[in-house]
């Protein structure tokens, strides 16, 4: 990325806007690109990795709350939400859905520099947690290996995904939903057969997990603190 801080998508309807804040962030050293509405946006993310998405609600035809609802689970990239003054219901309702700021217009550039920094220290945080220890048990996801009591078990990439979305979740309970669009597998039973798989890389005795439990009803989680 030569040197740029991160490479970010701007999408809003407004090409004064999109204009301004392009210029103010190339200059503080980002790389930008920008989408005029939520289907161009949605072309973009299929094609390129951004780390960060500066993203307006009010658009014509897709509003940014309906482009977070179909992308968000996918994406699992850091939203900012560019607000008029008077919205609160829908900043609230765009943070329920997955949404990591907001920010109302008019707004200081300084702000949106301040705030993108401070998400993406926050991003950066959570991607060097690949390593964890916990009780006789090391999962080390960037060797694709859990060792436990010794013994080393390899794990493939969708385990992989399950366990690198749980590590850094700690406590939060997964339905087999959420766990489904991680992995793009909409079977339950597969997904069973998955963390009956890990439980046996992780859990003295699989049958009665201490660490990968259910939680009836409502799915999955995993308990390292």
């Amino acid at each position: 990325m030569d040197n740029f801080i991160a490479h970010i998508l701007v999408v809003d309807d407004d090409d004064g806007i999109r204009s301004l804040v392009k210029k103010y962030l190339y200059e503080n050293n980002f790389l930008i690109t920008t989408a005029e509405n939520a289907e161009d946006a949605k072309k973009k993310i299929e094609l390129i990795k951004f780390d960060l998405i500066i993203l307006d609600i009010m658009m014509p035809g897709k509003s940014g709350l309906e482009f977070i609802s179909e992308n968000k689970k996918k994406l699992q990239t850091p939203i900012i939400l560019l607000t008029a003054k008077g919205e609160p219901d829908e900043r609230i309702e765009g943070l329920e859905m997955g949404a990591d700021d907001y920010l109302p217009k008019p707004f200081e550039p300084k702000e949106l520099i301040l705030r993108i920094k401070n998400i993406l220290d926050k991003t950066k945080s959570i991607i060097q947690k690949r390593i964890i220890e916990f009780d006789k048990i090391k999962i080390d996801l960037n060797r694709l290996m859990i060792k436990k009591n010794n013994k080393d078990y390899k794990i493939n990439n969708t385990e992989k995904l399950i366990l690198e979305k749980m590590i850094n979740n700690p406590g939060k309970t997964f339905s087999r939903e959420n766990i489904g669009s991680l992995i793009n597998l909409d079977k339950e039973r597969s997904i069973d057969v998955i963390i009956t798989r890990l439980r046996k890389k992780i859990e003295d005795d699989p049958k009665n997990p201490k660490f990968l439990q259910t939680i009836r009803g409502a799915g999955y989680v995993l308990w390292i603190e």
